[in-house]
This record gives C-alpha cells, structure tokens and sequence, in this order.
C-alpha cells in the first residue's frame, strides 16, 4: 500500500515527544490530511459533462462536443446551495467516464476548449474552485481513469497521459483536500471510434502505487486519496450513503484473489465494516445522489431525497464514523433545479437546529478514573469543551471505566454523540449507555466502532436527568466528546414537484415471452419489493406485450430488484414497438450504467412520440456477466404516454 505514513500526530513538546503523560497510540493513526477529512464530515460532488445533455448516467464517449454549452451556468449558485446544506467541501468532476475535460487539458482535444461554451475560453473546474473558496469551502478533483472516448485507452500512452491530466489539474487549482478515483475501469465504450470492449488489468495498468499515487503525494500532500481500497479513504461498498452499525476506520485491503489490491480489484467483504484489526487508517466515504442519478435527469425532479431523508443519511454516515459525500446534479443550463435547492437548504437548517446547542453543555461529570489524577489535562469537563482532541483518558491498565452525567436539570433527547480522540487511534470496542429510573440503572443506547465520531439515534426522545457511560477498550481510553440532543422538527421542501405516471397496466397482455420461467405478473403489480426473476437463458432474449390498444408513447421505465441481490439487472436493452405486431421499429436501445452499484429506477425517454399498441422490450446483456447466459429480474416495468401525463407529488 501506498500511505502516507502512521505517524503520531499529539500534544509534543519541541522534539516531537509525548507531553503530560499521554496514552500511546493504539494502532493506526491518521495523518494531517486524515484529520482534516474527518474534520470536515460533508461535501459534495457535482456531476456535470455532456452526459448530462444526452440525458444518460455513463457517457459512451461519442457526444460531440458541440453538445456542451450550458447558457446559464452558475458556478456560485451550485457552491452556495451545497454550503447551505453544510457542506464544507465541493469535488469537482473533472472528467467522467466519458472522457469530456471540464478543464483545457493539453492531453486531449476533447476537452471545453473546443466546446461553444464560453466561447471555448472557459474553465470549468476553475470556476468551481473559485465559487467554492468563495464560500469557505475546500476544494477536490475527481478524474476518471476508464476513459470511453480516449482511441489509447488500453496502452501505456493513455495511462501516461492520465497522469498528466492529474498533474495538470494538481498544480493549477490551488490545495485539493481530495483526489477522488472510483472502481469502474474497462468495459465497451466509443474509443476513438472503435465502438467495442475493451478489458484492463486493473491491478496493473494505472501503476497506482509505482507512477500514480506518487504524483498525489508530491504536488498535494493536503489531500486524501479516495477509491475503494484507499489508501486514505475507502468507499463503503454501496452509493446507498450508509455505513454499517459497525464500522472500524481501520483496514487492510486485499485483492479478490488475495493478491495485492487496487481501484476496482479489491475484496469486498469489508469496504462497509472495515476490520478491527486492519494495518491502515482506511476510513469509509459514504457516497450518495441527492436524485436517483448522479447526473440529472428531467423525469427524477419527484424524486429529490427530501431534508429528513438526507439527515437520516447523515445519522448513518457521519453518525457512524465515516464521511458523507453527497452527489448534485446540475440541468443542462447549468444550475442546480429549483427542488434541489430547497431539499438542500432545508437540511442544513435542520442539521444547524439539530446540532447547534449540546443539551449535556452544563452536565456535571463523575468519572470511576481519571489519568495520573490530572483532572486538568485528563478530565471529563474535555468532553464539553468543543475541541475534538482535548479528552477524558484512565490510566493504563484501566480499560473499562465508567462515566456518570448529572444533567443540571431534566432533559428530553433523542440523540447521543461520542468522539475518540482519534490522533491517539480508534481505542473503543464498545460504549453502553444507561439511564438512572425508578432508583436504578436501566440500559438506553449502545454503540460499537466509536472513533472520530458516533451518533446514536433513539427510537423516541426520552427524559432523563442522570446518565452512565461504561466503556470497553484494550487500552486506556480517549474519549474526547459527549453531546446530547434533540432533532429539530421534521422539515419538507418548499418546492412543488410532477410525478410522472405510467399507462394504466391492467389491460397488458403477454404474447412473447423468451424466457418462459418465473412469474412475468410481478414485473407490472405495483409492487417494488416483488420481481420477475427468470432462470438463466442464453441472451439476447425478448419479451413482447400487447397493451390492449394504441397510446402515444413517450418512452418507458426498468426498475431493477430492490433486495440488495445483483442477479439479473438489465445493462444493455432494446425497446421496439409496433402497431400490429407484425412490423416493428426500434425506438431505443442502450445501456443502463451503474446499475449493481446505484440499482434505482431507469427511465429512457423516446427522441420522438410513437403511436403504438405492442412494444417489445429485448435484453442484450445483464450486469456483471462475462458470457452469454444469465437470468433477468425485473421489479417493475412501464410505459409512458401523453394521457398519463405528470400529477402533483
């Protein structure tokens, strides 16, 4: 692994020892970088290329460049909704997969330079640095590696050029608090025309450790180096935003075969939970759309996750240890939509009322140890004074002390918070939490995985006036926060949104079905929890239905199954429709990217109407699968006419 370093990071004298006695660290710690992150619990990353003018989420890498030209782009309006929603940090993307440069790259011509925007004089990465400085946020990149233009991609010269680009963007926007790289590399793309497959070794071909990281590590020593194996930060396995209840900041990644791992090869096993035992300070990035998609799409405006749902999120990722890393979507003019914003600012208010007063601020302590007896540098009234590293510590040899809170008077909460001092490392196994009632002890709340930070929610608020904390370590503790609170009342948006609805299903005949196994009836019961699970067929296979009569169609929607599972989602599809069944016309076909990680609801809008009564719904390839047989799953499945139309959501 490529780290920076388990170095100590303390209160020192001159030399760089320990003062006052400290504890020793125990295990990995995090360096400067690290903490900053830790620091730093929210930020987003804006999705923004020609993709989003051709209403898809992965660019094929043919979009002409003439298609980028967003005429009312507004870089400080996107910062400043990101920033109300608490946001401390902004992640450009300055290339996705489809390999279009937000930035005038000398590495390729496919970049905004040659693009009408801003009369080919602009720089978009830029304008995103400058806009988010502007509201005191920090700054990250995000550069794909997989580059599905790029005719190279595949060779040395385009992993050559890669690294140019990284040095290109490291030394011309200021300090970066991230370098952001994902799994996807390799798979079918436009490559210079080529139009095919094309297959990587990913734990080879960016020479991430030898050539890549290396740069990174020279030009911005400030930034956290994030793919699902770290080495900083590591991905928590899903882009739901959540990490599990559990979830150790410590890590040792490994390959799928048990080799050497790298983006995209990596043994997935423990990306959420992370190990307690891990050799690294690998902490997990919670990553999230705030629509469905992390590009926009008109047909998702209904389905902006609302203020609740976003601090739900943030309970478990932040509140869990790891960081949140929330996706937004500028339209194709270049702003954030009118219901993004209101969700957006809606939940800053909420986190701001939730989190501004600590209800234990005047709580009296009664600990069962204090370290060396110094109540001035060890003691419990650490825990209140707002410095994530100022901490209550026991005496080595005393590692499961407890903790009494006298609240000054009768309080009503629903949330707990704990913080380690992490500099010192993640020391906690677990922390219970008691309150005094009816003249005992009885069990409230208990958590694992403590470290930089650990909110526990309450199915209900209760009152209480005396609290216990016992806590279990294999060391001295470092316990450096204590907070109570309550959350602030449920917020909505004050936007209004369309639905989009789908034409009455229950006319819907089935009159070809190449599967001929499971129950097609689940893919059309208004059920998202049930599927049409097939067995596995060679593919490319079809399904053809008879809607009962004739609806000008303006285009149809996939749901892929909902339970967590990956067998059968559709990646690449053809829709046909017909009059009479006899004669048909293809009026889409294409992919549905990113579905294993983000399995949410695919709409594909027609370029034109089509009067048609039969469509024909064909599968060309499933996710994940290499050859040529699979089974197919379909939650839901439907179509959209002008009759249907949009309803108030």
């Amino acid at each position: 692994m490529w780290l920076a370093g388990l170095i100590v990071i303390g209160s020192c004298d001159s030399s760089g020892n320990r003062t006052k006695n400290e504890p020793a660290p125990y295990g990995p710690i995090p360096t400067a970088a690290q903490l900053n992150w830790h620091e730093m619990e929210l930020y987003c990353l804006i999705h923004f290329t020609p993709t989003t003018f051709q209403n898809k989420e992965w660019g094929f890498g043919d979009a002409p460049v003439s298609l980028f030209n967003p005429q009312h782009f507004d870089a400080n309006q996107i910062a400043a909704a990101a920033k109300s929603a608490g946001c401390n940090g902004l992640i450009s993307v300055a290339k996705h997969h489809d390999g279009f440069c937000l930035w005038p790259t000398k590495t390729t011509d496919y970049n905004i330079s040659n693009s009408p925007w801003r009369n080919g004089e602009g720089d978009m990465v830029k304008e995103f640095m400058e806009a988010a400085h502007k509201q005191g946020m920090q700054f990250g990149i995000y550069v794909s590696a997989w580059d599905r233009h790029d005719a190279a991609y595949g060779n040395e010269e385009y992993a050559e050029a890669y690294r140019e680009q990284l040095r290109e963007l490291y030394s011309g926007y200021g300090e970066l608090f991230t370098s952001w790289h994902d799994g996807a590399n390799g798979g079918d793309g436009y490559y210079g025309g080529a139009n095919e497959m094309r297959r990587i070794d990913r734990s080879t071909y960016y020479e991430w450790e030898e050539k890549t990281w290396p740069i990174t590590r020279e030009m911005q020593p400030t930034a956290v180096i994030f793919s699902d194996i770290g080495p900083d930060t590591r991905w928590v396995g899903n882009e739901k935003g959540i990490a599990p209840e559990t979830s150790w900041a410590t890590f040792t990644p490994i390959g799928p075969d048990g080799g050497k791992a790298a983006p995209g090869h990596v043994d997935d096993r423990f990306l959420g939970s992370g190990q307690r035992d891990g050799k690294f300070w690998i902490p997990a990035e919670c990553d999230v759309p705030l629509r469905p998609g992390w590009f926009y799409h008109p047909e998702q405006d209904h389905q902006v996750k609302t203020p609740d749902q976003l601090f739900d999120l943030y309970l478990k990722s932040v509140g869990r240890g790891a960081a949140l890393n929330l996706g937004l979507a500028p339209d194709t003019n270049g702003l954030l939509h009118a219901a993004d914003v209101a969700s957006l600012e809606g939940f800053g208010k909420k986190l701001a009322q939730t989190f501004s007063t600590n209800l234990a601020a005047e709580a009296r302590f009664e600990t069962s140890n204090v370290r060396d007896g110094d109540t001035d540098h060890f003691g419990a009234r650490n825990l209140i004074d707002n410095d994530r590293y100022s901490y209550w510590a026991s005496d080595d040899g005393v590692t499961s002390p407890e903790l009494i809170i006298d609240l000054e008077r009768a309080t009503t909460f629903d949330l707990i918070r704990l913080r380690e001092n992490i500099k010192l490392g993640q020391r906690l196994d677990s922390v219970w939490v008691d309150m005094w009632q009816g003249g005992e002890w009885a069990p409230l709340a208990h958590a694992t995985s403590i470290g930089a930070s650990r909110i526990i929610p309450l199915e209900k608020p209760v009152t209480a006036h005396r609290l216990r904390l016992r806590l279990f370590a294999p060391v001295a503790v470092a316990l450096s926060d204590f907070g109570l609170f309550k959350e602030a009342n449920p917020s909505r948006p004050s936007h209004s949104v369309m639905e989009r609805v789908g034409v009455d299903r229950t006319g819907w005949r089935l009159i070809d079905n190449g599967f001929e196994n499971g129950d097609p009836a689940l893919a059309v019961d208004g059920r998202t929890e049930t599927f049409w699970l097939t067995e596995g067929k060679k593919l490319p296979q079809q399904v053809a239905i008879d809607m009962g009569r004739t609806h000008t169609v303006t285009g149809f929607s996939y749901l892929p199954r909902q339970d967590g599972e990956t067998a059968g989602l559709v990646s690449r599809f053809q829709l046909t429709t017909s009059n009479d069944g006899n004669t048909w016309e293809t009026v889409a076909l294409g992919e549905f990217a990113n579905i294993v990680a983000n399995p949410a609801m695919q709409y594909v809008a027609f370029d034109d109407e089509v009067e048609a009564r039969y469509f024909r719904f064909t599968i060309d390839a499933v996710a994940g699968v290499v050859g040529d047989r699979s089974p197919v799953s379909i939650a839901e499945f439907n179509i959209y006419d002008q009759e249907a139309g949009d309803r108030p959501k």
